[in-house]
């Protein structure tokens, strides 16, 4: 064979930046390709495990090798050479692998289908050198594989079709492919750190992608939704601390709701020896005045929006990704539609870019009038990028205050932003707490705390001398973050810094917040530990609205159980006794709770992303019982009739 003829015999694939590999040499680019993975993979676990304490368990190692393998093998067909295919997967690998330890270090979960799609809220948070991070981490494996792929090379376009289809099939048949992983690798639902351990990172992602997308089914039926109402048993509300909801000349009393980012008490952190306690002596006799009472949070140390989800809606979220994003796709009488329409005007404030979270089309939904973000204050008075709690409540006062004794009711809710990690301070905010060496976060945040709480009160304060009448509810959205694996949690003893440790206790621990609800000049009320998704109901209650609405129907102020549905888990609450439900587990004692849980979820798809028929249902559950009713005298009378015939047969 000539040299021209077999240089065309060629195989494309480069073991260099620019020399051609014969077929004849083919076997070993391979070689090279797959030892490098191997390379990579060893050292790039070892290095997580050792930094930040995350990597799969040992028994994954192998299953997790070989998965990377094929997917580095399937990137190695699209390549143009060996030397661009190990630097474009060292930076894509390397990039998941650093985006999902760094969130399970810090949020206790691995990365999940629905981050990527959250991923851009990440450039309105960050800032410097974490925000240049961040867009580097998906900017850089982009460029690297454009840069990688072989465009002349047939070879590249089957792989890249190969890959489309088989994504396809996932996509079509998700139901069947989400099934099969499951048996195959194993679902640890409550615990979605030993899922990632137990699979590894490519197996994770796609059994999970699958789960994702098999949930994505039909919207409910009409009966579906009546069957979850009835157990639920929804229907006319019950009345809980009746008061006078109307004043003369207006249509009812202001509602205050201030939601506190990060807002925690840091005096249950034993270990790392607080020089003083951080919260304002006024807040903590108030706090005490309502029992010490708590929210119990569907998040922990991020994803804010999951609990005004709940605060607004009253209704639990249960899964790994903001609510607000994709899954609130419908106009909904939530709590702020549900008073517009009592003649409120209701306004949401919060200092951050106003597209975060999918704010923007979130509070439009959910029936505010007015949304007030960053651009609308001024920010003067800055910690890091956050404004203070104490800036944001003055210009919040500055324009609601006027209206507080006006003939329209206000419904003012507030979100801060002050209180995100790493818990910066400006120059007017010396440090006043002191903590043990080595807990320079819990310092940071409880120092955090200490001006939080002094600024909440300040406002507070104010908000009761001009609005005597008013309810004011204040919670805070979730723990804060306080270092990698629970940190400074898991150093007193409060967490595990694995989840599959957790005791009963720990659940609890993880979503409890400080809790005060003031009921005008009554003062603070003693509610008990209540899942964030109840508030509306007691909002309302305390406003003596007694309509017909769907925020009554996963809470009642006089429930005697309270359930707090989490990703793969719930508890229960009656009284003081905890029941943990871990999914998959069975127990006796969890079939009720696992059951509302289930129609909760009926009902949930119903109203935000299907048809909303648990809109209209009241009437027609009101039919049917009429029906019922009816069906069930005429039986009564036939029975009626046997007897008296039998009886004169006896006469």
């Amino acid at each position: 064979m000539s040299a021209s003829a077999d240089h065309l015999a060629a195989d494309p694939v480069r073991v260099g930046s620019s020399a051609p590999v014969s077929r004849r040499s083919f076997g070993p680019a391979w070689a090279v390709a797959l030892g490098l993975i191997a390379v990579w993979y060893v050292l790039a676990q070892a290095a997580s495990a050792h930094v930040l304490g995350v990597a799969p368990g040992r028994e994954a190692w192998l299953r997790d090798l070989v998965a990377h393998l094929i997917a580095g093998g399937v990137l190695f067909l699209m390549a143009r050479s060996v030397g661009r295919f190990a630097l474009a997967m060292v930076v894509v690998f390397s990039a998941f692998t650093a985006g999902n330890a760094i969130k399970l270090a810090v949020l206790g979960a691995p990365v999940m289908p629905d981050d990527v799609f959250a991923a851009k809220n990440l450039f309105l948070l960050l800032e410097g050198w974490q925000l240049w991070g961040s867009v580097a981490m998906l900017a850089l494996p982009l460029a690297g594989l454009l840069w990688m792929f072989a465009w002349r090379q047939p070879r590249a376009w089957a792989a890249l079709a190969g890959l489309a289809l088989a994504v396809s099939a996932l996509v079509a048949h998700p139901v069947p492919a989400s099934a099969w992983l499951d048996a195959r690798f194993g679902d640890w639902v409550w615990n979605q750190r030993g899922n990632y351990e137990m699979r590894g990172l490519p197996i994770h992602l796609m059994q999970e992608t699958a789960r994702n997308l098999a949930r994505r089914g039909q919207a409910p039926l009409a009966t579906e939704v009546d069957d979850a109402l009835t157990l639920l048993g929804a229907g006319q509300p019950s009345p809980f601390l009746k008061t006078g909801a109307m004043r003369p000349g207006r249509g009812g009393r202001n509602v205050h709701m201030i939601v506190l980012e990060s807002f925690w008490d840091p005096m249950a952190l034993k270990a790392a020896r607080l020089s003083a306690d951080p919260l304002d002596p006024a807040f903590r006799k108030l706090w005490k005045a309502a029992g010490n009472a708590r929210t119990l949070s569907p998040v922990f140390g991020g994803y804010t929006a999951n609990a005004e989800f709940e605060a607004l809606c009253g209704f639990p979220v249960k899964t790994d990704a903001v609510f607000f994003e994709g899954r609130l796709r419908r106009n909904v009488p939530c709590l702020p539609r549900h008073l517009a329409e009592a003649g409120y005007r209701s306004v949401a404030s919060h200092p951050n870019a106003a597209p975060f979270w999918n704010r923007i089309n979130a509070y439009r939904r959910v029936g505010f009038e007015h949304y007030w973000s960053d651009r609308d204050f001024v920010l003067d008075d800055m910690n890091g990028e956050f404004l203070s709690d104490a800036s944001l409540f003055r210009q919040v006062l500055d324009r609601v205050g006027p209206e507080l004794g006006g003939a329209q009711p206000v419904f003012n809710y507030v979100l801060t932003y002050f209180g995100h990690l790493d818990y910066p301070l400006n120059s007017a905010r010396p440090a006043v707490i002191k903590a043990d060496a080595g807990s320079a976060l819990v310092q940071a945040y409880a120092n955090t705390v200490y001006y939080k709480s002094r600024e909440l009160m300040g406002f507070v304060k104010e908000l009761r001398k001009r609005d005597p009448d008013a309810i004011i509810v204040m919670f805070g959205d979730h723990l804060p973050s306080l270092g990698w694996n629970h940190g400074g949690y898991a150093e007193s003893g409060l967490l595990a810094a694995n989840r599959s440790e957790f005791d009963d206790e720990m659940f609890r621990t993880m979503v409890a917040t400080p809790l005060v609800v003031i009921d005008g000049k009554r003062g603070p009320l003693r509610t008990g530990d209540l899942p964030i998704y109840a508030l509306p109901a007691l909002i309302l209650d305390l406003l003596g609205d007694e309509r017909d609405t769907m925020l009554r129907f996963a809470a009642r102020a006089d429930d005697a159980v309270r359930v707090r549905p989490l990703p793969g888990v719930h508890f229960t609450l009656e009284g003081e006794a905890l029941t943990v439900c871990r999914s998959g587990e069975l127990q006796s004692a969890c079939e009720p709770s696992s059951a509302w849980v289930d129609a909760i979820g009926v009902l949930k798809r119903d109203l935000f992303s299907g048809e909303q028929h648990a809109l209209n249902a009241a009437e027609r559950l009101r039919g049917l019982q009429t029906v019922e009713l009816e069906s069930e005298e005429i039986e009564a009378s036939a029975v009626a009739e046997e007897v008296l015939a039998e009886a004169d047969n006896d006469v």
